[in-house]
Order: structure tokens, then C-alpha cells, then sequence
């Protein structure tokens, strides 16, 4: 209905409030069993034409909220609605700053709010769209009253979203309990225990370097040390950093290094470490990039026990890796990254399994045996290809027009027939 476009309302019809003993007044949660995705409004009864049909009606906000189509099927429940104490909002695609954030408030006044909704309000001529990133505190959902406190985090849903992405803990890398080890005792012995190497009257290693096939896990395990750390943490990438001009990338790396003193404790790591040495192997380097050596060689010696500054860098290539860093003192460890062996292969592959639904002929065992030679990555794209060949088989049952059928979704599974089709299809990077 119109009037109730904006309000956060739900109309349903009459005889199934009957039948689920519902009131005018109760909050609702809707759900897409079929995506896992929830929000939750206040319960209007449906009009005479809604007898008997089964029918909800909510607006296209509360739709797009839920990822629901006109005439899809949605569940609902009831659900109780505490007062929210805080909501977190975040601009959806740019960044938004209100100087009054309680006019949302005002706006938002007795609606009920769940994580991830998402909102539009205009303001100077155009929409500008708030989704819900938290609140507090938590429950299935909040109601926003007049004490009610609101904040807007200053990245866009996107930019966190992408965060979150690449966000990485130890229980998200399988295979790599050896390096984990080695690099956990690197990075975060010296900040929690510094009393064991002024004990031995030694310096704890300040730069590490990690070298493997592409895909082996490089970038997966610094990131899960950074995160796991809870250190500053600098990421330096060729690219970003070389200036044409002459002695711009040298500032920029003592820049770099200057940062880090001031947030320690901290993680500088360079991305591909080769790439600042592009003519390592037939000693053709120009004076500029022996210069950017020569200064990235100084900063990296310059490191003391106190700056309590770990430098990770990780490299595809290790001969391109100019001899003056691979020496004692400028890179203290060396970590290779070596194929998964069976066991590694397990845990990979129920770490991308995690949430797939898998047929009960599934064995991940028999899996990892016939792929001798993936590495991680490969791993995952062969999880990948095997879901891609699973939804083709269903895909004759629906068409794109309409909403797939509520008892075809759960028949979707993983059989053992697609991993078996998806490793015919792919050759392990290692076979070349």
C-alpha cells in the first residue's frame, strides 16, 4: 500500500495472523531462507482481498533488504524489538559526514532496525543511502527512540566490506602450521615477551622474507599476522611508491619507514619484494633504482631492538632479489612456502569448504589425494568449479524471469561427481 511506503511496515494476511496468534503492533522478522538474509518491520493486518492467500506486503526498501522478489517466498516470525541503545551507520557507496547525527533520529523515530538494512534520505537534491553496520544492543532487532545514539563510521559499506575480505586469521590458512609457527615466534615473541631475548642477550629478527610459488599462501599468511598482531600495519607496493623524479622514491620510502616509528608497534610489508629490482639478474640496473636500493639497504640496517618495527616481505621470484638483502643483518629470515602435502591439502580444502553445502558422498580425503601438486589457491578455484558445475545441473528447473523454487534450493549440494569433473577440467600450475 502507499501510506505505508518508508514506514518499516508489514501487511499480512488476516488468517495466517490468526494462525500464528499475532497481534497489530508485533515485529516481524522477514527472512530469504535462500540467501540468509533478515530484516524485521511492525505488523499491520493485510486488507479483505489477503484473506486466505498467504499474502505479505512490504515495500520495495524492506525487499531490497532481504534480496526478495515481488511474488517470492519469504519466512517470517515473531521477534521481540529492545530499545537500541546505539546504531553504527555507514555511507553504502561514499563516504557521508552529518554534523548532526541524531537527525537520523528523528527520521528513523519507532522504526525497527536490524544489521544491514539499508536506508535513503534525501538531502541537497539527491538520495543518499546508510546501511545499518551495527547496533547495540544486540538482538534480533532494536527499535530507534529519542535517546537513542547514532554514529556514521567515516569508510564507505564498501571499503569496509573489502576490509573484511581480506582480512585473515591462522584458522582461515591450512598447511602452513610450520611457517605459521615460525613467523608467529618472529613477530609477536619480541612485542609480548621481551624479557626472553634480554635474557639470552640477543636481538629478535626484524625483517623476514617469504618465498613460494605464486597461490602457495604468501600475502594469506602476512595478512593473518597483521591481523592476529593487532600491529600497525604498512603495506609498500612498487607502483604506489616509485616517483619518476629524481629522489622521490627515496623520500617516499623514508616516509614510509618514519610512519612506522610513530605507530609502533608496526608491520612494513612490501609486496613483492622482486619487482623494486627489476634488473637484478643481468646487472643492468640505472643509477636511479641503485640509488632506491642503496637507501631501502640503509633504512632496513637501520632498524633498532626499540623502533619495535617487523619488516615482512614476500617474493615469487628469489633470484631476481638483489644479494646485498638476501645477507645477514638486512633480511634476518627466510621462510620458504612449499606445496601442500596431503594433509596440508585436507585443511585447505575444508577451510573453502566451510559453509558449502556438500553431498554426503563428499570426501575431502579422496579429493586431496587426486590433487598431488595444487597449491592453495588452485584449491580454492577447484571448489569454485565444482559449485559452478553443480548449479548447472539445476539450472534446466528455473528460468532467469521468475524466483527459483523454494524446494530446489535445498537439493543444491556439491557431489563428489563435480570435484571429480572439476579436477579433470583444471592442471596444477606446478605440471608446467
Amino acid at each position: 500500500y502507499k501510506r505505508d511506503v518508508g514506514k518499516g511496515i508489514i501487511r499480512i494476511d488476516p488468517q495466517v495472523i490468526a494462525d500464528m496468534s499475532l497481534k497489530t503492533g508485533d515485529v516481524i522478522e522477514i527472512s530469504h531462507p535462500a540467501i540468509e538474509k533478515k530484516t524485521a518491520a511492525i505488523l499491520y493486518p493485510g486488507k479483505g482481498k489477503d484473506l486466505g492467500t498467504n499474502t505479505i506486503r512490504i515495500d520495495l526498501s524492506l525487499r531490497r533488504n532481504i534480496g526478495a522478489l515481488i511474488n517470492g517466498k519469504v519466512e517470517i516470525r515473531k521477534v521481540i524489538a529492545v530499545l537500541a541503545d546505539k546504531i553504527i551507520f555507514a555511507g553504502l557507496d561514499e563516504s557521508v559526514e552529518i554534523r548532526k547525527p541524531n537527525l537520523l533520529v528523528r527520521m528513523l523515530f519507532n522504526q525497527i532496525i536490524t544489521k544491514d538494512d539499508i536506508f535513503g534520505f534525501k538531502a541537497m537534491g539527491r538520495l543518499i543511502e546508510f546501511i545499518v553496520i551495527n547496533h547495540l544492543p544486540q538482538a534480533d532487532a532494536v527499535r530507534v527512540h529519542l535517546d537513542t545514539e547514532v554514529s556514521i563510521m567515516k569508510q564507505t559499506y564498501k571499503e569496509i566490506s573489502a576490509l573484511e575480505k581480506r582480512r585473515k586469521t591462522y584458522e582461515d590458512i591450512g598447511g602452513l602450521s610450520d611457517e605459521i609457527q615460525q613467523l608467529r615466534e618472529i613477530v609477536e615473541l619480541p612485542s609480548r615477551h621481551p624479557e626472553l631475548f634480554k635474557r639470552m642477550g640477543v636481538d629478535p629478527p626484524k625483517s623476514v622474507l617469504l618465498y613460494g610459488l605464486p597461490g602457495t599462501g604468501k600475502t594469506s599468511l602476512i595478512r593473518a599476522v597483521a591481523h592476529e598482531s593487532k600491529a600497525y600495519f604498512i603495506t609498500v607496493r612498487s607502483p604506489e611508491i616509485t616517483s619518476k623524479f629524481q629522489g622521490e622514491t627515496e623520500a617516499n620510502l623514508r616516509e614510509v619507514f618514519k610512519e612506522a616509528r610513530k605507530n609502533s608497534p608496526s608491520i612494513i610489508y612490501f609486496d613483492k619484494l622482486d619487482v623494486f629490482f627489476p634488473h637484478s639478474e643481468d646487472n643492468s640496473s640505472s643509477e636511479s633504482e641503485r640509488r632506491v636500493i642503496a637507501q631501502l639497504l640503509s633504512l632496513l640496517e637501520g632498524l633498532e631492538r626499540d623502533d619495535n618495527i617487523i619488516v615482512l616481505a614476500e617474493t615469487n621470484k628469489l633470484k631476481n632479489i638483489d644479494k646485498a638483502f638476501r645477507r645477514h643483518g638486512i633480511i634476518d629470515r627466510e621462510i620458504k612456502l612449499k606445496l601442500p602435502n596431503c594433509q596440508g591439502r585436507i585443511e585447505i580444502l575444508k577451510i573453502h569448504t566451510r559453509g558449502v553445502p556438500l553431498d554426503e558422498d563428499v570426501d575431502i580425503k579422496v579429493i586431496a589425494e587426486k590433487t598431488k601438486g595444487f597449491v592453495g589457491a588452485e584449491l580454492k578455484a577447484l571448489v569454485n568449479e565444482a559449485a559452478i558445475l553443480a548449479m548447472r545441473l539445476i539450472q534446466p528447473q528455473f528460468d532467469n524471469e521468475t524466483p527459483i523454487p523454494n524446494d530446489v534450493l535445498p537439493k543444491l549440494k556439491i557431489r563428489m561427481k563435480h570435484f571429480f569433473s572439476a579436477i579433470d577440467n583444471m592442471k596444477p600450475s606446478t605440471s608446467n
